[in-house]
């Protein structure tokens, strides 16, 4: 297909078209508006000058008779630029004035005329000389008749001069509009192009590439944008897969070997039936720990999917947050720790409330793990309103904590510090935990407890929510 033919598919020219289509309709329509009306008003000044010479020529007739009409009449009719005075006898013959010959029949009828009439005057030269006039015609009482006209050359020299004026401006403003339309249109099919270049581009398999946009703010860059959105968390999904993928290939390969090798070695071995019973119990607790570990994963896929997003409804944190804390005391006393809670009552946020505790449950096992041992023997969970808006809940505790450039590293999936190899666990806490805020759109932010000079700074994991609806 040419180019000219992709261009009128473009909804910009078809649209440009019909503008300019609606704007010929309308420009025609204002033409012979604007001339008609034109028209009518000078036709109506014609008929009113010709009315008041008319009751002028009345009132001297009464006033002066017949002399004097003729005599004023023949003065008015020799002034510069006069209008047309033709004193005619009972039969229509001309007697005086400055008009040399009428259209026949004329003078018959009193009152204005029907329509304009064509007229000679005695300086045209040739009888092809004729002019348009629209006049009165008054009978007198001794039978002769006066008529009383204007001549419509210039009238219709003004009309004439008013639509050429018209049609010039509205074919100035057409071409205008056509060469607009081709602009907007050319303009279109561009940015269109670069759209189509670069859709091919991210179905190549490129995802880091994005729509261009232009800045104006118009239709395209608004697409552009929600589309470039939409790329970006594409991107992210896939990259989480690929990690997700990576992770399975390398961090899965030694449990699933050991179990493996368990199963081999309980084979290999004469045993009695106790020996196979722990073999097994052994066997049960690697599959379990595996089992935990493709669970935790589903349910970070599934957060960062959004499944849950249906789910959201206004959840009252102060209240989760103090279950949550109620939940794991058994567990902290076990370890011999303090779990503390400090909880700003009232606070609610829009939410999940079995994924807000879920990861609020994941910090605090956390913490609890890696708090055994500690000098100071306790967890704090706070909760509480942001200065500049917002909830915020911090797990504290005062364990080994994080160094500051490992901080980025721990959230992701399977990281585990060289200090918590011999903790149980996945490695996939902090990373369900930031799902959870994403999902929320929150953030996850760690920070050291206490100050360097301390000691042990201990690890505070605060989840920060956007916004807390009274």
């Amino acid at each position: 297909m040419s180019r000219v033919g992709i261009l009128m598919r473009t909804t910009a020219v078809r649209l440009s078209a019909l503008y300019l289509v609606l704007f010929s309709l309308c420009a025609a329509f204002l033409v012979f508006y604007v001339t008609g009306m034109s028209q009518r008003l000078l036709d109506q000044q014609t008929k009113d000058a010709v009315s008041a010479e008319v009751s002028q020529i009345e009132a001297i007739y009464g006033r002066a008779g017949v002399n004097g009409l003729l005599r004023t009449l023949e003065r008015r009719a020799r002034q510069p630029g006069a209008a047309l005075y033709v004193i005619a006898g009972p039969t229509g013959e001309i007697l005086a004035g400055n008009v040399a010959s009428l259209q026949p029949g004329l003078l018959d009828k009193e009152g204005w005329t029907d329509e304009a009439f064509a007229y000679q005057r005695y300086t045209d030269e040739t009888r092809k000389d004729r002019h348009v006039a629209l006049a009165q015609v008054l009978f007198l009482d001794n039978g002769l008749r006066v008529l009383v006209g204007r001549d419509l050359q210039e009238p219709e020299k003004f009309r004439v001069l008013v639509r050429q004026a018209l049609m010039v401006a509205l074919g100035v403003m057409g071409v205008g509009a056509l060469i607009i339309w081709f602009a907007i249109g050319r303009n279109a099919l561009k940015r269109i192009d670069r759209m189509s270049d670069a859709s091919t581009r991210i179905m190549a398999g490129d995802l880091s590439q994005r729509l261009p946009m232009s800045g104006s703010g118009d239709e395209f860059d608004r697409l552009s944008e929600s589309l470039n959105a939409m790329l970006g968390r594409i991107e992210k999904l896939n990259e989480g897969l690929r990690q997700v993928s990576d992770n399975i290939a390398h961090d899965l390969k030694t449990p699933l070997t050991r179990l493996r090798n368990k199963a081999e070695a309980a084979l290999s071995h004469n045993t009695s039936i106790d020996g196979y019973r722990g073999s097994l119990d052994e066997i049960i607790n690697e599959s379990d720990q595996l089992i935990r570990t493709f669970n935790a994963l589903l349910m970070i896929s599934r957060v960062e999917a959004g499944s849950s997003a249906a789910e959201m409804s206004d959840v009252d944190l102060s209240q989760s947050v103090a279950d949550c804390v109620e939940l794991y005391e058994p567990l902290a006393d076990e370890h011999a720790l303090a779990l503390e809670a400090e909880i700003t009552p009232g606070i609610s946020v829009t939410g999940n409330r079995e994924l807000i505790g879920q990861a609020l449950g994941n910090l605090i096992d956390n913490a609890v793990k890696y708090s055994e041992g500690a000098k100071d023997a306790r967890i704090l969970v706070r909760l509480s309103r942001r200065d500049g808006g917002g909830v915020v809940v911090s797990v504290a505790d005062f364990g080994p904590g994080v160094p500051d450039d490992k901080r980025d590293v721990v959230v992701q999936r399977f990281v585990r510090l060289d200090q918590s190899r011999s903790k149980p666990g996945t490695g996939l806490g902090l990373s369900l935990v930031e799902a959870v805020m994403e999902l929320h759109h929150g953030s996850l932010a760690l920070r050291s407890t206490m100050p360097e000079a301390a000691g042990a700074k201990g690890l505070t994991v605060d989840m920060i929510f956007p916004q807390s609806p009274t």
